[in-house]
């Protein structure tokens, strides 16, 4: 009898594991309280672009997997991971998600079974939040009856390089048992294993790991407006830096931060770091203030161009191009995009979006969803490429459209202007 393996959330995180879990010859038991995505996945609907509709229909037909609401399911599980969602609430970490997992699978606990929490939280969560409440629940002790550990995930949606599979994974736990008990089960489900010490050490490693790129990215984004504000082409000087094979590393400006990751987890860390030690982590500050600044630069960009054409905001056609976070995903999650649509709206801009990528249940309620076609191209006053999906003809979108500002730097041309 194959081994059950419970995971709680079938999200960008959760159901690429749980198809790795499959794979891995487990029996897995897929939990998540939304009841239309269940329905989905039980019908082999994928709405993860990692996970094909043939994928999920693979590991259907081997019943070893089901989707399903009832937590009461989980009963009996050797290996539960906890995969939900972690936001900010008013700028306060919201570990709810991670609380009501808890306590929903305590009573799930036999002796023996393992718990692995991957959601993104600030060090300390796994030992003095989640610890307690299955211990509470369950009636066990942690790690004489049970192990508990912590692994961050590495998801990042739409690389088709860096898959759930071949990316490193950091593996921690309460205790040295717990820990090769985790170790154990991600060693089926990863070719890489890297073991830390405590699992405060993985829970600071997943924060260290964006605050980097998300100070870096900010760093990059205000040398963009100083740039063009000097008359220096900012993207050509990042080309020319990147080709130093040691002591620097490439980053992009763009129209802000977005995901699941960069514009929380930083602010977890600095969360942490003012509620324990009294002190401000001030690059994350700063980086935070230079990245939720990007949208209204954009906006005032755009605003600058139509000026020069002699057009307001107010009345203009303009054709939004992408509003996922990230090229090649239909991830919104905190997108930089959403926010520009809403100040162009706000300025009575007639905002049309074209996304192949993002579901049409995602698109904002007051814009026009279209095509990336010849004819809205040539239609609006401006083209705005916020997400250069790969799918997009940029020769296309440079040839037809009267004026181009991309943030991505995927165009040329007179027509052009670039962040």
């Amino acid at each position: 009898m194959a081994d059950k393996l419970v995971i709680v959330g079938q999200g960008y995180v959760g159901l690429p594991l749980a198809m790795r879990g499959v794979s891995a010859g487990f029996d897995v038991v897929g939990i998540d309280v939304d009841e239309l995505r269940v329905k989905r996945l039980n019908a082999a609907d994928s709405f993860v672009e990692d996970i094909s509709d043939d994928e999920l229909t693979a590991a259907l037909d081997t019943g070893r997997y089901r989707a399903t609401t009832e937590h009461a399911d989980a009963r009996g599980f050797d290996v539960c991971v906890i995969t939900v969602p972690t936001p900010l609430r008013d700028s306060v970490p919201d570990l709810s998600y991670i609380a009501e997992a808890g306590r929903a699978i305590a009573d799930c606990i036999e002796p023996g079974a393992t718990v692995i929490l991957e959601s993104t939280t600030y060090p300390g969560t796994t030992e003095e939040m989640l610890r307690p409440l299955l211990e509470a629940g369950s009636g066990l002790r942690a790690p004489e009856e049970f192990h508990l550990g912590y692994s961050p995930e590495r998801i990042d949606p739409g690389n088709t390089r860096w898959r759930l599979r071949n990316t490193p994974k950091i593996v921690s736990g309460i205790d040295a048992r717990s820990l090769a008990k985790v170790k154990n089960f991600y060693d089926r489900i990863v070719e890489t294993t890297v073991p830390v010490s405590t699992t405060a050490v993985a829970e600071l490693c997943k924060l260290l790991e964006n605050t980097f790129r998300h100070v870096n990215i900010a760093l990059v984004n205000e040398l963009s407006i100083f740039a063009q504000q000097l008359g220096i082409d900012v993207w050509e000087a990042i080309d020319a830096a990147s080709t130093k094979p040691f002591g620097y590393m490439r980053f992009l400006p763009g129209p802000g931060v977005g995901g699941h990751c960069l514009p929380i987890d930083p602010s977890y860390l600095s969360w942490q770091v003012k509620r324990t030690l009294g002190h401000n982590f001030r690059f994350v500050e700063l980086a935070n203030d230079i990245n939720d600044h990007m949208p209204a630069h954009v906006v005032s960009r755009i605003g600058l161009m139509l000026n020069r054409a002699g057009k307001p905001y107010n009345g203009s056609r303009l054709l939004v191009l992408g509003l996922a976070y990230k090229k090649n995903s239909g991830d919104t999650r905190e997108s930089p995009a959403i926010e520009v649509v809403k100040r162009l709206n706000r300025l009575g801009a007639e905002v049309r979006i074209a996304d192949p990528c993002v579901e049409p249940g995602d698109f904002p309620p007051d814009v026009i969803p279209v095509g990336a076609t010849e004819h809205e191209l040539a239609e609006a006053d401006a083209v705005i490429i916020l997400t250069d999906h790969d799918m997009f003809d940029f020769g296309l979108i440079q040839r037809a459209s009267r004026r181009v500002f991309d943030t991505r730097n995927r165009c040329r041309g007179e027509n052009v202007e670039r962040l």
